[in-house]
């Protein structure tokens, strides 16, 4: 299974669970719950639209940011360097947010200042042509689009970008669409990259026009070729491994200098035409990146918001230690947002098998409790299902009432095991072993217990926790688990995680369901070609797989960062999770 940037938020949001994250004691936060297990009223995630834009959305220049203005120099402050560079190579989100203001995709998403998305045309002129009920894609490629030496980017050069990620040497991105131009999933029998003078059979160019012809169909295909994974490499700079350490840009910035786990600087592309963007703003002369900077120091020296750190981003996610000091003297400079994550609870349906049983634990499942541990809402917002309200179509819905009584209601969770004939069933709860998580595991065990349930607890190190309740035959019958799209439509949420095919050893159907109806929803919904009917479809089948107690829905995964006084408009990227450096600008 490749570790995807999905599985990136994955890994990080073990942190998070664990405590190191988002936790912090929360203040005036009358929807977190305690541990008493009182009804309580919680407010309903907020949501944001995914829409298809038109031609017309995907011309340049982006809209402009009231009160900007162009100039000056952005300091960010980061732990790591960066990965990977190299389109190609790029799958985690920190890698994609810087990636993004070097290289533009066939299509991208223009954010507004309410946080909705609209997809659109970058590099093409719009958002792709549809054949064949989406086994057959078009795109048109834009005028006035240039690469960094002020050459046009061309159909060769983004055909070079999909070939060469079937290259041997690039192993960290995306694989999606290598599978359907080859109906394979070991693409590389079909075909090893272009270095060998060969070209795909399945892309197919004719003037400033690429056409993809897919194996199987995918509606949603404009979506994922919005993933930088599938930005353009020109075929004439192309450096292959060494392209990783300065890529050529078509962006409104490009790579000045990289000095590896030290820093980097970001300059302006001069051949970046704002009137072929309808994406980026681009106001700051420059970036510059400074790798080494643990996070808790970042976030000190942003809190004392002196000299060039007037003009800083932390990188990262503000700790638990500096949360309440950040939100009482520097409220005004924290920006944050939901990020694409979702926090569950895997209910393992091959130990599980009774519906009942998994009922009754998910309606004394102290979720109030437990977020409250993680520093209540600053940890998220109450999630409801595994469809993020980042996702297109998303639509909330309340199986199991947690919205009404978040703190989980043990008594009627022992009726339902005592109409069963189930009281004493035993219940394994896998959990990692850190000081937050010890705490945790004391408020489940209550819970259930109280419900009628025999626990056990049992203790796994987060540094092979994956490797242990990634397993068929794991002995554990509980175990935390999040997830975040790929892109946001719900194929990347569904049939990963709920697809009957997705159980094996490894693979990323943790709860093991396996239901005739949700693999036929997930395939009806896959070859959909409305976009609103779609979209429909996967906010039903999100009601529906929670309907089937595979899972305790958690919270929507939130992020808090920091910045300067001297920055303006900095705002968090609802795909990425981390800071737009293209939509913020330096004061005067």
């Amino acid at each position: 299974m490749s570790f995807s940037r999905r599985n990136f938020l994955i890994a990080t949001g073990v942190a998070a669970a664990a405590g190191s994250v988002l936790t912090a004691c929360s203040s005036g936060d009358s929807s977190s719950g305690g541990s008493s297990g009182g009804k309580q009223e919680a407010a309903k995630a907020q949501t944001t639209t995914v829409k298809i834009g038109t031609a017309e959305d995907s011309k340049g220049p982006a809209p402009e940011v009231s009160g900007a203005k162009k100039g000056g120099k952005v300091y960010l402050l980061n732990d790591d360097d960066f990965s990977h560079l190299d389109p190609q190579r790029v799958y985690y989100a920190w890698n994609s947010l810087a990636v993004v203001v070097i290289n533009r995709a066939l299509t991208g998403y223009k954010v507004a200042d309410d946080g909705s998305q609209t997809l659109v045309g970058d590099l093409a002129t719009d958002t792709g042509t549809m054949k064949d009920g989406g086994k057959t894609w078009s795109f048109t490629l834009k005028d006035g689009v240039k690469w960094e030496d002020g050459s046009d980017v061309t159909v060769d050069d983004v055909r070079h970008g999909f070939e060469r990620a079937f290259a041997s040497y690039i192993t960290e991105g995306a694989m999606y669409v290598q599978s359907w131009l080859t109906g394979s999933t070991d693409y590389r029998k079909s075909y090893s990259g272009p270095y060998s003078g060969k070209h795909l059979k399945s892309i197919t160019t004719s003037g400033k026009t690429i056409t993809f012809h897919l194996s199987e169909a995918r509606p949603d295909f404009n979506y994922v070729v919005a993933m930088q994974t599938y930005a353009p490499t020109p075929v004439k700079h192309d450096t292959k491994q060494n392209y990783d350490k300065k890529p050529f840009s078509n962006g409104p910035y490009k790579v000045k200098s990289h000095d590896t786990d030290k820093s980097m600087v970001l300059v302006r592309n001069e051949h970046w035409d704002a009137s072929t963007d309808p994406i980026r703003n681009a106001y700051p002369d420059e970036f510059d990146f400074s790798f080494g900077i643990e996070q808790l120091t970042a976030i000190d020296r942003l809190l004392a918001d002196s000299g060039n750190d007037q003009y800083a981003v932390s990188w990262r996610t503000i700790p638990q230690e500096r949360i309440q000091k950040a939100q009482s003297e520097a409220k005004d400079r924290i920006f944050q947002g939901l990020s694409s994550g979702v926090s569950v609870y895997w209910i393992n349906t091959t130990r599980v098998e009774d519906k009942d049983v998994r009922e009754a634990i998910i309606k004394a499942w102290p979720t109030a409790a437990i977020r409250q541990l993680q520093g209540g809402s600053v940890r998220g917002d109450y999630a409801t299902g595994i469809m993020s309200p980042l996702v297109a179509g998303y639509k909330s819905q309340d199986v199991w009432g947690k919205l009404k009584n978040p703190a989980g209601d043990p008594a009627a969770a022992k009726k339902i095991l005592e109409k069963a004939g189930k009281t004493g069933a035993k219940i394994v709860y896998a959990y990692q072993q850190d000081p937050t998580q010890a705490k945790i595991k004391v408020v489940v065990e209550n819970a259930l217990k109280a419900a009628g349930f025999d626990v056990v607890s049992k203790g796994i190190d987060s540094t092979t926790w994956y490797d242990q309740t990634g397993k068929v035959a794991n002995p554990y019958d509980i175990y935390w688990g999040g997830w975040s799209s790929d892109w946001p439509t719900g194929y990347s949420v569904f049939q990963p995680l709920f697809d009957s095919k997705a159980i094996a050893d490894g693979g990323s159907n943790y709860s093991h369901l396996k239901d005739p109806a949700v693999d036929a929803a997930i395939k009806a919904a896959t070859a959909e070609t409305d976009n609103d009917k779609a979209n429909a479809m996967w906010a039903a089948l999100d009601k529906q797989v929670t309907e089937d107690a595979a899972f305790i829905p958690d919270v929507y995964m939130r992020r808090l960062y920091l910045h300067g006084s001297k920055l303006g408009n900095v705002k968090m990227d609802p795909n990425f999770d981390g800071c737009m450096l293209y939509k913020l600008y330096v004061k005067a």
